[in-house]
């Protein structure tokens, strides 16, 4: 599980899962650079992780910020070895009262970002024959928005195939693409977004009858991230507390 020597780049790291993401991979000998909107909040997380955690501020709204950004982070810190595109927004709204301006703002945060700074890692780790590409997804891309709106859940639907067709072009190079669909992790984002009555509904649709908790997503992208995953591409590990087998 050790990647001493490597670097990753996870973004939305000022969050609930991006934090603990940060931790894992820290704690694995990883160099890490978080990315962040809120750059406050980068700012306290690397004094609290130490030297090893370098903040970068970038608004993944802003495609024309994502290219520069990750531009200048890979003339610093000369590649990126491992990619966790974590950020992402969620919205309340289906499909009728969805609004052209809101998907677009979500897309570009939730997918456009992640397709970019793929392809921006991507030739390093070709030259280096090694590299992990990790997509945080969500149990909505395959229950239909079950458990958010539809934008979100398209987002996140697109994100598992980006995640299979860069496994696919990348997999003879030794590069990993995986993602991890988790179904409401214990976060600002998300128990911010229900209400009491709204959190007792999901613990009964639960079967585990709890709440994921960061520490439990951060843990599997460690997995992912190390040497002993390096036969695992194209997959996408579930993490729904039994609401749904494959």
């Amino acid at each position: 599980m050790q990647n001493t020597g490597k670097t990753a780049f996870v973004t939305g790291a000022a969050g609930g899962i991006g934090q603990a993401i940060v931790g894992a991979m820290l704690a694995s000998g990883t160099r890490v650079v978080l990315v962040d909107r809120d750059a406050a909040s980068l700012a306290r997380l690397a004094d609290r992780f130490g030297a090893a955690a370098v903040p970068v501020t970038i608004d993944l709204a802003d495609p024309d910020a994502v290219i520069s950004g990750i531009a200048g982070i890979l003339d610093s810190v000369g590649q990126v070895d491992i990619l966790v595109n974590n950020a992402g927004i969620l919205t309340s709204d289906k499909l009728a009262t969805t609004t052209l301006a809101d998907w677009h703002r979500l897309m570009a945060i939730n997918l456009d970002a992640a397709m970019l700074l793929t392809k921006a890692c991507l030739p390093a780790m070709r030259a280096a024959g090694w590299g992990r590409v990790i997509n945080i997804a969500s149990y909505a891309w395959k229950s239909g928005g079950l458990t958010a709106s539809t934008a979100y859940a398209v987002s996140k639907a697109a994100l598992v195939g980006l995640t299979f067709s860069t496994a696919r072009e990348t997999a003879a190079a030794g590069i990993t693409s995986n993602a991890i669909a988790p179904a409401y992790v214990i976060s600002p984002m998300i128990m911010e977004q229900l209400n009491e009555a709204d959190r007792a509904r999901q613990l009964r649709a639960i079967p585990v009858g709890r709440f994921c908790a960061p520490e439990e997503v951060a843990h599997t992208a460690a997995f992912l991230a190390s040497p002993l995953a390096g036969f695992i591409t194209g997959g996408v590990i579930d993490m729904n507390g039994g609401m749904q087998f494959d």
